[in-house]
């Protein structure tokens, strides 16, 4: 995992810890119920990829002051809000492990305090005083909620391409990677060549984890990812291995998928299950994955020649070594 990069060994660790210093100051509020829900949801931990990626960026370039880190914790409430918000749309009773916050507290709760942090990491972002931060931001929230509606129309859609689904993870995920990455990098005062490698670089990683979380779907232990497999296939989504399927895979198990993604019931699990595995859909998925991770590393090219570099090329790595 992560702590076998020399450079997280040395730094990362007092790099998170100086994160979630304001995570912690700034989930509070005097309504106590927010304080409670947001304590649950981010003491829940999580890979924390996203704050960790803003680090880099700015790191890589030699910047290292008190707003990268608040920024960081600015980029990882926006992502805790997605997650709240996700597991109510999904009816969702699993998340890192324990129960979902709407598991727990109930629905309504659960989105205001979504809600609650959505909009602190806004106060986060106007502390800045930056303008291109704040409109790089406003963008790419934008576009994640773009990307939330697309999944949602695409529940059963049994007619997707591969195209249109990886748009779907581009705007639905990689966008807060990229973003992370692109304040990090505005913060340090970066080239354009160098900001735009950094862009590319968190979309790429952002993809590559996204399509390595479908893979998990069909072949990960609850345990290690934290949710129960099959949960897409219960919510109808048609995903990477399951497109793959019904353009590739046998007569009868493009007929089985598209009838158990328009029926999305996790009674099907287990003949779909076998189907993926008999086939090589994750195989090709793996693929996918790896040709983004390869895109990613190229980007660093752009960027200074040091250890943290070095740490953003093993990060790449990392999202793949989640399968092993």
């Amino acid at each position: 995992m992560l702590e076998t990069v020399p450079y997280f060994q040395r730094h990362l660790e007092n790099d998170l810890s100086r994160v979630d210093v304001v995570i912690n100051q700034a989930v509070m509020s005097e309504v106590a119920l927010i304080s409670q829900i947001g304590q649950y949801i981010i003491s829940a931990g999580g890979k924390r990829l996203r704050p960790i990626m803003t680090v880099l960026s700015g790191k890589v370039l030699g910047y290292d002051e008190d707003m990268l880190y608040s920024l960081a914790a600015m980029v990882e409430f926006i992502h805790t809000s997605t997650l709240l918000h996700d597991d109510v749309v999904d009816e969702s009773d699993l998340r890192r492990g324990r129960k979902t916050a709407n598991n727990m507290f109930g629905n309504a709760a659960a989105v205001l305090v979504g809600d609650f942090l959505y909009t602190r990491a806004f106060q986060l972002m106007v502390h800045t005083k930056d303008m291109r931060i704040l409109e790089v931001m406003a963008d790419a929230t934008n576009i994640i909620a773009e990307g939330e509606v697309m999944q949602l129309m695409n529940i059963g859609n049994i007619n997707i391409t591969e195209a249109e689904y990886l748009q779907v993870i581009q705007y639905k995920t990689a966008k807060l990677f990229e973003a992370a990455a692109q304040v990090g990098a505005l913060l340090a005062k970066a080239t354009a060549e160098q900001e735009q490698a950094l862009k590319d670089y968190g979309m790429y990683v952002g993809t590559a984890f996204q399509i390595i979380d479908d893979i998990l779907d069909y072949s990960g232990d609850p345990e290690q990812i934290g949710k129960n497999v099959g949960d897409d296939l219960a919510e109808g989504k048609p995903t990477l291995p399951l497109i793959y399927l019904m353009q590739q895979g046998s007569e009868q198990a493009a007929k089985d998928v598209r009838y158990a993604l328009e029926h999305a019931d996790r009674e099907y699990f287990d003949a779909i299950y076998a189907h993926v595995q008999n086939s090589d859909a994750l195989a090709y998925c793996r693929q996918e994955a790896h040709k983004a991770v390869n895109q990613a590393i190229v980007c660093l090219q752009a960027l200074p020649d040091n250890e943290v570099r070095t740490a953003m090329r093993e990060l790449a790595e990392q999202s793949i070594a989640r399968l092993s």
